[in-house]
């Protein structure tokens, strides 16, 4: 599982083929973070609940459920370990902690953020991780060490921030205005570039990420835009928008996500479907109506199969009904 490799493209056909395969209900309320583990065989959500519930991606099931309702818990992340999850807490503190999911056992605490951590990311080839935190730094972590071995501050406001695919540079978005690119043998350092992006009257920003190629940057918004930024000169490639983020009158963070082969962004919306979009030529490919009841949140591609899942209250799976040159999940209902 380990080897396997994400397909060189997928057909726009392929692409359009995809459909519900499973449906899970087994929250009482929103999830707040959801990943799938390094084999793509193993998939987790956390909730508002205050529970994490893993998943077995090729016989569809409940593998298990921890509850954390001392501490909470929110934006759950695979480590580079197909067993290991670090999360945010909601209650407390705001310490980080890493869970083993084999012995349903904490195995470190990573404290230090005095505010709400917003954003966790796993280093795609070590034992690493990044936290951002509205304390307004963003630290960096050893998973076998309790204290941050870097920290990088960024001033006010909502933090975002990314590795790059290579894991030797880490993407920080300040002021909704400009991504700083720090290299990550260099910590310490002033950013070795700074893209200036110049998107005029853009929303908050609340998340970025690279592209699996790493050509582009993917800028989400407190508004009903995302952004698609060149990662080399920092231009705005395509503004994909006609999703809505508007929950009650009120923004509502949306996650979207990449295509292992980087040419289609898989956008939630809050009317319950899912919109997909050409990187290449900007277009709106299609729209999928699914099986959700809520607002969706969080896309995310599996690493191994031809498959996607989405998460509101309750979590879908989605997989291809044409072939794609990589294995199609087991899971159907």
């Amino acid at each position: 599982m380990a080897d396997a490799k994400p397909p060189a493209c997928l057909s726009e056909e392929t692409i359009k083929s995809f459909r519900v395969a499973k449906v899970f209900r087994d929250n009482t309320d929103s999830i707040n973070g959801m990943d799938f583990s390094p084999h793509g065989d193993v998939f987790v959500t956390s909730s508002v609940d205050e529970s994490l519930t893993v998943y077995d991606v090729d016989k569809p099931g409940v593998k298990a459920t921890v509850n954390s309702k001392k501490y909470g818990v929110e934006n759950v992340t695979f480590t580079r370990n197909n067993n290991l999850v670090i999360h945010g807490s909601t209650k407390v503190d705001h310490t980080i902690r890493l869970l083993s999911l084999k012995d349903n056992k904490y195995l470190r605490y990573f404290p230090g953020h005095t505010e709400p951590v917003v954003t966790l990311g796993t280093h795609p080839t070590e034992d690493q991780f990044l936290s951002a935190s509205l304390d307004g730094t963003v630290r960096l972590w050893d998973c076998n060490a309790s204290a941050a071995w870097g920290s990088i501050p960024f001033g006010a406001g909502r933090p975002t921030a990314a590795y790059d695919p290579e894991g030797l540079i880490i993407a920080i978005g300040v002021g909704s205005e400009e991504i700083r690119l720090h290299d990550l043998r260099k910590i310490g350092a002033q950013p070795f570039n700074v893209l200036k992006t110049r998107i005029a009257n853009s929303p908050p920003w609340s998340s970025i990420r690279f592209s699996p190629n790493g050509n582009y940057i993917l800028i989400s918004t407190a508004g009903n835009v995302c952004h698609l930024v060149d990662s080399f000169l920092g231009n705005v490639v395509w503004t994909f928008s006609g999703y809505n983020n508007q929950l009650n009158g009120k923004p509502y963070t949306i996650e979207p996500c990449f295509s292992p082969d980087a040419q289609y962004v898989f956008m939630g919306s809050t009317d319950s479907r899912v919109h997909v979009f050409n990187v290449t030529t900007g277009n709106k490919l299609c729209v999928f109506k699914s099986d959700h009841t809520g607002a969706i949140q969080y896309t995310k591609f599996n690493p191994k199969y031809c498959m996607f899942a989405s998460t509101c209250t309750m979590s879908c799976f989605w997989i291809a009904t044409v072939p794609a040159g990589l294995p199609l999940a087991a899971a159907r209902s």
